[in-house]
């Protein structure tokens, strides 16, 4: 200004002289006052010329877009839109993803305008129906769905909207599915050909929902069938060849994310993002290209985006760099909720919202099912069959009467039951598949004790008498051999009888050269916890082990990794308040080799073991996240990470995790259940007097026969 004021051809600026064009102006647009943003300090703002910004006529800009995109009753209909979006407003629930500003209008109407275009004869008030239905419904709840399509109707009494026939798209989604051992579920191949929609319209797009819901799955099918539909040679010019390019935006820092300028040399280092767009727009081939962020949406990162998301379609880095969008690049977001995401973002970007009803769990039973026939046909369906029954049960019961301290959702009890039986039903187990009686029993006995050790190995040891009882008579109508003792003291021997966890405790022996904290006493939890650790790590699946603190978790697991069979080989890992994303991925690149550059596994013939304790020490972020744990989520659900140097993609292969850690509280946080979901959880009870007696008595007992009374 000064400058200005001077009429200067030249002037310093931050140390440099540079030339100074009269014809600049600044304008700066903002919207202070939530998550992210911070006012301008006063003597900044005090050169600035302020002008408020008011909210406009939505009808009257409804209307001017409906003429522009050729429709004849704009104004009636524009006033129905407005009132459309007022009343949902004000009616529907509170959600953080619900947006119903100008941007969500503004989508509506050229989403109008391109249907219209496509079916020219069709009745206008269909056109607009169907445009604020296809865009609308796939953020909504279900218990938001009926008063939505009230509203619809009611400002549209006669209308009767055709159905939509998806055909090529729908079966080429369902062939994906079976193609992947998947079952199609109508409701979600739904939501798959929602997503589909909301692309077309948008070209930044939120898959919201709890884990378990799928998410991923949702993503991934729908590429694989647009890329197929593509190779059929369809004629949608929306069905394109389509490459997915997936990273955690936690999993790095920011300045790794978005690249930043070395204060010292002043030299710039490339981000991730800004590579990752990069490669996407160097291919100007007509196939799509996605950028998954699956992680948590934060202010933090996500408001650097807003040039991306909105019609600037301009991703702008920190060196003054401005990449431009093609139109083949949609940005996509996978996250499990927006509580802390800023209204503009929401506002930015269309919205899928999955809930578990939509996919339900039985369908996860039925495709373990369809694996298992290649293990044993004989037992699958039977076994599917009982699962279902037990579980529907099981299930309502758990979640009204028992109490997890580190909770789970439903897919995930699921998914711990259908692995532990096929940890345990296995030749390991004299299991050869002959369907002889002897066997059949052998089989029974084990779906019930994985029904045990899944469904209420996470249970609070408060709930486990109530669970037990209730337990033990619904195991008993399809396993009749089971006791009606305590359902967690059970234990199958291979003979085919159902024996004590207490019989098969181990003697104690007493060795003087054992330092006192290495000494480990044998008792009922050790025996149980040392077998199912060697079982489900044998059939190679990642379990997690909670308790209050002192209850022996981290030695009972440190004492199976010495002696754990052939084949593996161990590492650990301590975590701390201050464990940073970088410091795991320096004990993946430490304790893994590279079998090449861009793959990193455990010497040739074995597996990797790797005991995370205390995983939930991590301290949080300012909005809740925790990079190390999302960047072990990356590395389980995407099988790799990014090297922070040189920004290429290194697969890890062969690794199976044992976590530990204590209940939340006190310097301990929640981890997100997006992490824990593909764990096996269980819950470790504090010790009972006959443990305590058991333990002392052994070490003192042991002490006084070779130390002679003085």
């Amino acid at each position: 200004q000064s400058a200005i004021r001077g009429k200067k051809t030249i002037f310093e600026f931050e140390g440099r002289e540079i030339p100074l064009n009269s014809r600049f102006g600044v304008f700066i647009t903002m919207n202070p006052g939530y998550a992210g943003r911070t006012e301008l300090p006063d003597n900044l703002k005090s050169l600035f010329r302020p002008v408020a910004m008011m909210i406009p006529d939505y009808g009257l800009i409804a209307e001017i877009i409906l003429f522009s995109e050729g429709f004849d009753s704009a104004n009636s209909l524009a006033r129905k839109m407005v009132n459309l979006y007022k009343l949902s407003s004000e009616q529907l629930s509170k959600q953080d993803h619900y947006d119903f500003g100008m941007r969500a209008v503004k989508s509506v109407l050229v989403m109008a305008g391109t249907l219209k275009r496509s079916n020219p004869d069709l009745d206008e008030n269909i056109v607009l129906i169907r445009a604020m239905r296809d865009s609308n419904v796939p953020k909504f709840l279900s218990h938001d769905l009926p008063l939505f399509m009230g509203i619809i109707s009611d400002l549209f009494p006669d209308a009767v909207v055709p159905y939509i026939d998806y055909g090529d798209l729908q079966k080429a989604i369902e062939k994906q599915l079976r193609d992947h051992e998947l079952q199609v579920v109508p409701a979600y191949v739904t939501k798959v050909i929602q997503l589909l929609e909301t692309q077309i319209v948008r070209h930044g797009v939120m898959l919201v929902g709890v884990t378990g819901t799928g998410k991923t799955t949702c993503s991934d099918i729908l590429a694989k069938a647009l890329t197929q539909l593509r190779q059929d040679e369809h004629a949608d010019p929306n069905y394109q060849v389509t490459k997915v390019i997936t990273l955690n935006p936690k999993s790095v820092t920011m300045d790794e994310l978005y690249g930043a300028t070395n204060p010292v040399t002043n030299e710039w280092t490339d981000g991730l993002i800004g590579q990752l767009v990069r490669e996407a727009c160097s291919d100007t081939s007509p196939n799509k290209k996605w950028v998954n962020f699956d992680g948590p949406v934060d202010a933090l990162w996500i408001e650097n985006m807003n040039t991306v998301l909105d019609d600037n379609k301009t991703l702008c880095l920190a060196n003054g760099e401005r990449i431009k969008l093609p139109s083949t690049l949609t940005m996509m977001f996978e996250v499990q909720d927006l509580a802390v995401a800023s209204p503009a973002t929401v506002s930015r970007c269309g919205m899928v919202y999955l809930e578990p009803l939509h996919l339900g769990w039985k369908c996860l039973v039925q495709t373990w099912g369809e694996r298992f026939t290649k293990k044993y046909a004989d037992y699958a369906k039977q076994l599917e069959e009982w699962t279902i029954q037990l579980c529907d049960a099981a299930i309502p019961f758990i979640r009204k009467n028992c109490r997890e301290v580190i909770s789970s959702v439903d897919a995930n009890l699921i998914d711990s039951f259908c692995r532990l039986m096929w940890t345990f039903i296995d030749e390991r187990n004299e299991i050869k598949g002959e369907n002889t009686k002897e066997e059949q029993r052998l089989v029974r006995m084990y779906w019930a004790f994985s029904a045990v050790w899944s469904l209420g190995g996470n249970l609070h040891e408060n709930s486990r008498p109530a669970f037990s009882d209730f337990l033990v008579p619904q195991l008993q109508s399809w396993c009749p051999e089971f006791p009606s003792s305590d359902c967690y003291s059970v234990s199958v021997d291979n003979t085919g009888k159902f024996i004590t966890f207490e019989s098969i405790v181990p003697d104690f022996e007493y060795d003087p050269r054992v330092s006192f904290f290495n000494i480990l006493v044998p008792t009922q939890d050790t025996v149980t916890q040392k077998m199912l650790l060697e079982n489900i790590m044998t059939a190679g699946y990642h379990c997690l082990w909670s308790g209050d603190t002192g209850v022996g978790k981290s030695v009972g697991i440190q004492n199976f990794l010495n002696h754990v069979p052939e084949g593996f080989v161990t590492g650990g890992v301590n975590f701390s308040a201050q464990t940073t994303s970088a410091n795991l991925q320096d004990v993946f690149e430490s304790k893994l080799i590279a079998k090449r550059k861009n793959l990193l596994g455990p010497p040739p013939g074995t597996r990797m073991l790797i005991f995370i304790d205390d995983v939930n020490m991590p301290q949080l972020e300012t909005y809740g996240a925790q990079p190390p744990i999302e960047l072990l989520r990356q590395v389980m659900d995407h099988k790799g990470f990014y090297d922070r140097k040189k920004l290429f993609y290194k697969s890890v292969k062969d690794v199976q995790y044992i976590l530990a850690c204590a209940p939340p509280g006190g310097g301990r946080n929640a981890v997100t259940p997006r992490l824990f979901r593909h764990y096996n959880m269980f819950w470790m009870t504090n010790l009972g007097e006959p443990a305590m007696v058991r333990i002392f008595s052994s070490i003192l007992g042991g002490w006084l026969q070779i130390t002679e009374p003085s």
